[in-house]
């Protein structure tokens, strides 16, 4: 029998993870990637008695190897916030998927754990931008306001980690990272290690090296940013349409980035205030997400000024 734990590289794959294995701890196969990365069953070769858990992965994307593996025998445990469209049902298939805006797969993790590993779900949260939602967690849980502050930039080093082109792009490969706290009980003990100080660091540089460049498109409801065809910048695209939407909570911000190939990534956030439309927008143009905050992974650059009226009049 193998066990697979297949998950996002981000903060919320890995957080909930971290949960469901200090609560029963397993020898699994990891498959894992960049944020983007969401095709990942496609990797799994699962049959009879062997085990699949999905982690913050599509179903939507991923639905025909989940009957594939089903096929084959495997039992495949599928918990995510992502909408799923249509979901088979299959007596080894167990489905937790909550597509509630201010959720995230650690919270639903949280949920069926019965909160026993809750301060990952916390990390979890500020991780994917919940930053008022996981900083009431915090006070509901006793934190004090630095303990507050500590599960906060973890969130975001670990989120800002995932974005890239490829696994190579990034400072830590999401197996790797996952690996490195795996051992932590309690995420304040993992941020005392030297790894989350020099994510948070690197974080900064690239942020700085992004509030340097000027605003495509500047109006009182939406704004966009175009960024070079640089590492640094792929890094930064999701993390600093993060930082802008809470700093502005009631605007829509896209980042794009050049992929140098005649296309480019656009990282898009809702308003805040009104978290709607972000997937729908994506959806029009070959990509997607959730409608709080969604992306495009290769605009062509003859539809840049296209996107960009549509997402004026999204926001309008």
């Amino acid at each position: 029998m193998t066990h697979y734990d297949v998950f996002n590289g981000d903060a919320d794959g890995i957080c909930a993870l971290q949960q469901l294995r200090l609560a029963r701890s397993r020898t699994s196969t990891l498959v894992t990637g960049v944020k983007r990365d969401n095709a990942l069953l496609a990797r799994v070769n699962a049959g009879e008695g062997d085990t699949v858990t999905v982690l913050d992965v599509s179903y939507r994307r991923n639905g025909d190897d989940v009957k594939r593996l089903l096929a084959a025998g495997a039992r495949i445990r599928y918990i995510d916030h992502h909408d799923p469209g249509a979901v088979a049902e299959h007596s080894r298939l167990e489905v937790h998927i909550d597509t509630a805006p201010r959720m995230t797969t650690g919270l639903i993790v949280d949920r069926l754990l019965v909160g026993a590993h809750h301060r990952w779900a916390i990390v979890s949260a500020f991780g994917d931008n919940h930053l008022r939602l996981a900083t009431r967690l915090c006070a509901d849980a006793g934190l004090a306001p630095g303990e507050t502050e500590v599960l906060r930039r973890l969130g975001i080093a670990l989120n800002y980690n995932s974005y890239g082109l490829r696994v190579v792009d990034l400072h830590v490969a999401p197996d790797a990272l996952y690996r490195e706290l795996a051992p932590f009980a309690d995420p304040l003990e993992f941020a005392r290690q030297p790894l989350p100080g020099e994510l948070w660091e690197r974080y900064h540089t690239d942020i700085a090296s992004a509030e340097r460049t000027e605003p495509l498109l500047d109006t009182q409801t939406v704004a966009a940013w175009q960024l070079p065809a640089e590492k640094w910048a792929q890094r930064i695209v999701g993390p600093l349409g993060n930082q802008l939407a809470q700093a502005q909570r009631q605007r829509a911000h896209a980042v794009l980035v050049k992929n140098g190939d005649g296309s480019l990534r656009v990282s898009l956030r809702a308003p805040l205030e009104a978290p709607e439309g972000a997937g729908t927008l994506c959806a029009r143009f070959g990509g997607g997400g959730r409608p709080k905050a969604a992306g495009i992974d290769a605009l062509p650059d003859g539809e840049l000024a296209g996107f960009l009226e549509a997402f004026r009049a999204a926001y309008r």
